[in-house]
């Protein structure tokens, strides 16, 4: 049996020598060996004043071919209602004028885990340099979301806020135990609208619609494999550690009644920037079984769809096919 999974992780590919880039946070530019199939199971959590805030996301993942790599993630959380805030459009008088605009929700409201969509990632890695303990590599990557949240704020998330897509480059670099990966991408997201009563209990309505802000991602991470110092088989567990810096920059939300735009007087809506770290742990066991822990806060601005800190936590493993090395 060990001369069987030792037969699988050499004709795979899955080296013990580059588990140090297997970010918790970010994709590295290599890919699942071809046909092998991966499940990942991983979540996040905040306090938001009183409530707990709860992402969990399901993905699966397979190697298409030898350079590219096919994920599909289903996620539920516990973000946002069914619809947007009541107290999310206000408004004042300036004589005999009514001018409406939306303002900042009240935070801390409880919610229901809710059923968010699909997301799906695309990757393919169209440059290796390889050498002895030492490699490069880069790959370019797609991403497609049909998520439609009641989401307040103008920063876009595929993953479980908005829909719409994305893409961008990943280059990784690894040298003997130290691993480091630059990612960068652009985030084009669709929007969202929902029409609501003019007032409680009218037959009336009025549409209210918001255009979530483009984004460009900047991320930046470190691997470093602490134990062990040299393998002596493949059942042995690994221990690695990661710092990883996740910046993003998005543009002001176009929120807009009956297709009459609203100016936006909120800072969850407008424009901005930020970079968060994440320093994480990791451990590998028998070369399959992968464990991620991460903490997270801001350094740089910060993200107004969220508070710090954030755990995340994941759970991940791969699946082969004998009849592939026949």
């Amino acid at each position: 049996m060990r001369i069987i999974f030792g037969i699988i992780f050499i004709s795979y590919g899955l080296h013990l020598s580059e588990a140090q880039e297997l970010f918790i946070h970010n994709e590295s530019a290599s890919n699942i060996p071809k046909g092998v199939l991966g499940i990942r199971l991983f979540g996040n959590s905040f306090n938001e004043i009183s409530v707990r805030r709860d992402m969990f996301a399901l993905r699966w993942m397979y190697g298409v071919t030898s350079k590219l790599s096919l994920y599909l993630s289903t996620s539920f959380s516990n973000h946002h209602g069914a619809k947007l805030p009541d107290d999310l459009i206000t408004h004042k008088h300036i004589g005999s004028q009514t001018i409406y605009y939306p303002q900042q929700s009240q935070k801390g409201i409880t919610y229901p885990l809710r059923l968010n969509g699909f997301h799906l990632y695309a990757k393919y890695r169209f440059l290796t340099f390889d050498d002895a303990n030492e490699h490069l590599r880069v790959a370019v990557f797609g991403q497609w979301s049909n998520v439609s949240n009641a989401h307040d704020e103008a920063e876009p998330n595929l993953l479980d806020d908005t829909r719409g897509f994305g893409g961008g480059l990943i280059a990784t670099y690894l040298k003997k135990k130290f691993a480091v990966s630059m990612t960068t991408g652009f985030t084009i997201p669709g929007e969202y609208s929902e029409d609501k009563p003019l007032f409680s209990g009218s037959n009336s309505t009025i549409n209210t619609t918001i255009e979530y802000g483009r984004s460009i991602e900047y991320n930046l991470s470190f691997g470093y494999l602490l134990y062990p110092k040299k393998y002596s088989n493949y059942e042995q567990a690994n221990w690695n550690i990661y710092l990883e810096f996740n910046g993003k920059s998005y543009e002001t939300a176009v929120v807009s009644q009956d297709g009459s735009s609203l100016e936006v007087q909120t800072d969850g809506l407008t424009k901005g920037h930020y970079i968060e770290i994440h320093p994480g742990i990791q451990k590998v066991i028998s070369s399959n079984l992968r464990i991620d822990l991460s903490v997270g806060t801001n350094i740089l601005n910060t993200s107004y769809a969220r508070l710090y800190p954030i755990f995340m936590v994941s759970i991940q493993r791969y699946f082969y096919s004998l009849k592939k090395l026949k």
